[in-house]
């Protein structure tokens, strides 16, 4: 694995293998990997990074330490308490948390440990999410009188309506089985096999045609935010596009020929 940064002391390491999987592992441990500026600043860096990427595959958003993240750096924001600069941090933070959606491959958060506030919107916000069996998420601004107004975005576009007013009103956190219920984390599994368990996941993504998968990562998203009639043009012409793509129409030949599909350059 190459690294994209060498210094070790960097707000995110990011790192990038042979296969086009990106990893980004936020490395502010001593501050539960809160998303200071730096920390925003960095993975908005190494996500348009990935953009730029022709090769990138998958990318992994991971954290050092016991917690995935804490969400905002409070102690930063109460010691500038400005309207602009409110504004400016959560402008930066929207943009980074888009960028992930607009990536045309998966992103998926390993989550170790705690995931609250604005952390448990990173996860939300991510395509997909494998989680310890001892990590827990929350939107507990409410706490001190802050309701998770930008986190509640992702979160009840991943899970039912009440159940997030639930986490949001009272601040109250969720297990990681509980997580995986609701539909906030795809799989849990212990600690000690977090890393296979996200391996697994990738392999099977990995084994997929680059070009599908962006085109279908666009097209989930896009329909989300339309009404049925629409989201159903939508999806009718990505599959019409998709159709004509070399990966479906090798993809199609395989299976009329009973063989496996020829979609990655041969080892």
């Amino acid at each position: 694995m190459s690294a994209a940064t060498a210094d070790l002391s960097a707000p995110v390491l990011h790192t990038q293998d042979a296969r086009g999987v990106h990893r980004l592992v936020l490395n502010r441990a001593a501050t539960f990997n809160t998303l200071s500026e730096d920390v925003l600043a960095a993975l908005q860096i190494a996500l348009d990074a990935v953009a730029a990427d022709p090769l990138a595959r998958a990318v992994v958003i991971s954290a050092q330490g016991k917690a995935f993240c804490a969400g905002h750096n409070l102690k930063d924001m109460h010691a500038r308490p400005e309207m602009a600069y409110y504004q400016k941090l959560f402008a930066q933070c929207t943009r980074m948390m888009l960028s992930i959606q607009k990536l045309p491959v998966p992103v998926i958060a390993q989550v170790q440990g705690l995931a609250t506030a604005a952390g448990c919107q990173l996860v939300a916000q991510c395509d997909l999410a494998v989680a310890a069996s001892n990590a827990s998420f929350g939107v507990n601004g409410i706490d001190v009188g802050l309701f998770c107004a930008t986190p509640s975005v992702p979160l009840v576009r991943n899970i039912p309506a009440k159940q997030a007013m639930e986490m949001l009103l009272t601040g109250d956190f969720i297990t990681a089985d509980e997580a995986r219920v609701r539909g906030l984390v795809n799989r849990v599994v212990p600690l000690d096999v977090l890393d296979a368990e996200v391996e697994k996941l990738l392999q099977s993504l990995l084994l997929k045609p680059r070009e599908a998968l962006a085109m279908g990562k666009a097209l989930f998203y896009q329909q989300r935010e339309t009404g049925i009639e629409a989201a159903y043009q939508l999806a009718g012409q990505s599959m019409a596009h998709n159709m004509v793509h070399p990966v479906a129409q090798e993809g199609v030949q395989a299976f009329i020929e009973k063989r496996k599909p020829q979609w990655l350059p041969a080892p």
